[in-house]
């Protein structure tokens, strides 16, 4: 269900309240270009700012538009377990294909903890879970043995894992763990390609939001063979994946969606904030070295 180019998309805001218009037109762009899944409400969404009706409004615009023409992969995680598996039922109500799912943050649970969490929330519910281990924002790391032991309990709950943890080593250790058919994911785009050699699937990147196409075709030429393609466009897009993160993120996506889609708005929610002067320079080279500007 999920391979290739999967943007973790921006939420649009307009006035402080989510601008529904200019997310369906992000979405209906996104399909156009050739990214094969969305991601509505993760970290680059702002979902830990956005009210509860909010997220699951943003997620069922994002359904409506993609009218199955993609799958939907929705944010749902919470440090909360009650709160998770709740959020899983808003997701399924809200028509999400499936949910993406990080680990309790803040609260630190034992191995033994987090898989007791997933536990819950398997047991709650029958709609695919995508894994997501971001130990960075977390702090919460799933250690290859807990993630084989969540994979071998529940073979047909969850599919796979977006890995952040930057380990490329890991890849190998999941397949061994998890089998050939667990679903790894990059998180890190600029790691993306050698995620790939190793396994992976795929990206669940922030670039794609700014460059959709050439993420497609990058992916598309790693999974068709033609890896001096693949190179190619990873050396064109690896300063714009850079860029990306010269500044608190989302800040730096969104001021460079608005570079390539001038009409698309800038506003951020509190405590995220605008990039500063010199992460929209580093922007600006990184979109002119990549063409797209």
């Amino acid at each position: 269900m999920f391979s290739g180019s999967i943007p973790a998309l921006v939420t649009p805001f307009r006035d402080g309240r989510f601008a529904e218009e200019d997310y369906r037109t992000l979405v209906e762009w996104q399909i156009a270009e050739g990214s094969l899944a969305l991601v509505p409400c993760g970290t680059t969404g702002e979902a830990a700012t956005l009210t509860k009706d909010e997220h699951f409004e943003v997620v069922r615009v994002c359904v409506d538009q993609a009218r199955g023409r993609v799958p939907v992969l929705a944010g749902a995680g919470s440090n909360d377990t009650l709160v998770a598996i709740a959020n899983v039922h808003a997701a399924k109500a809200s028509g999400a294909d499936a949910v993406l799912m990080v680990p309790p943050y803040y609260n630190r649970p034992s191995q033994e903890g987090i898989f007791r969490h997933f536990e819950a929330v398997a047991e709650a519910t029958d709609l695919p879970i995508i894994l997501y281990n971001v130990p960075g924002r977390t702090v919460t790391d799933i250690q290859p043995a807990t993630m084989a032991r969540i994979a071998a309990a529940f073979p047909d709950r969850f599919l796979g894992v977006k890995d952040a943890t930057g380990q490329l080593g890991r890849v190998s250790e999941q397949r061994a763990g998890c089998g050939a058919g667990f679903i790894q994911l990059s998180g890190n785009d600029e790691t993306a390609l050698a995620f790939n050699a190793m396994g992976g699937t795929g990206c669940i990147s922030v670039t794609a939001n700014v460059a959709p196409r050439l993420c497609a075709e990058f992916q598309a030429a790693w999974a068709a063979g033609d890896n001096v393609r693949a190179l190619e466009l990873h050396d064109r897009l690896y300063p714009l994946h850079i860029a990306m993160f010269t500044d608190a993120s989302p800040g730096p996506v969104k001021y460079a969606l608005g570079r390539v889609r001038p009409s698309f708005p800038g506003e951020l929610r509190l405590p995220m904030t605008a990039a500063s002067g010199a992460s929209r320079a580093a922007i600006d080279a990184a979109l002119a070295h990549a063409k797209l500007i």
